[in-house]
């Protein structure tokens, strides 16, 4: 999958799960917040969750043996691309039409999350949260594209719990990956007991 160790993986994923956690993070507070009372704010914002996630799934797959050995990451990052230009089209229509976009979008991206942790599962950490995570964005997409086909008009704030979720999980995952490399590096840098050394 890499021309990496698992360490210098685990590492890199350390670091990519909590900006992605802390990103998500900053967009359900803006989202909350700002995105509540300009609608402007709101549409920006739903423009650029799909468009960072394009970023962060290519970002990943070149760091990690790049886009031709990533597959589910390729497509997924396409995926989210399509959906970034999907959803402008669709913010002239109406927001029921922004939410089916997304809901498409979340189960797709969902599932290739999991195939993704599933690839991953034996070589590095943390993968069976990212694997949760997929399962739980596709059962979540089925409840946008639900919600889409209601009279009620939708906003961003309906996303905001979606993406709270994912940031709980790529935090969690940082967290959980910080802890097995420090317990990893305790264990590497044991010197080695009197009794258990060898005789020269």
């Amino acid at each position: 999958m890499s021309n990496h160790g698992p360490v210098t993986t685990d590492r890199w994923l350390r670091s990519y799960y909590l900006v992605r956690g802390g990103f998500s993070l900053v967009w359900v507070a803006a989202a909350l917040t700002i995105g509540a009372r300009w609608q402007v704010a709101a549409d920006i914002l739903l423009l650029i969750y799909p468009a960072w996630d394009a970023l962060a799934n290519v970002a990943d797959a070149r760091r990690n043996g790049g886009l031709r050995g990533n597959r589910t990451q390729a497509v997924n990052a396409a995926a989210s691309s399509l959906t970034t230009v999907a959803v402008a089209f669709a913010l002239a229509a109406s927001l029921n039409a922004v939410l089916g976009v997304f809901g498409i979008w979340a189960v797709l991206s969902g599932l290739l999350q999991l195939a993704t942790a599933v690839r991953r599962w034996k070589s590095v950490g943390a993968q069976w949260l990212m694997a949760i995570s997929g399962l739980q964005s596709a059962a979540a997409g089925a409840l946008f594209l639900q919600k889409a086909g209601a009279p009620q008009t939708p906003g961003v704030a309906d996303i905001a719990p979606y993406a709270a979720f994912g940031a709980f999980y790529f935090v969690v995952s940082g967290v959980w990956l910080t802890i097995a490399l420090t317990r990893r590096g305790r264990e590497v840098g044991t010197p080695t007991s009197p009794a258990t050394q060898p005789v020269r």
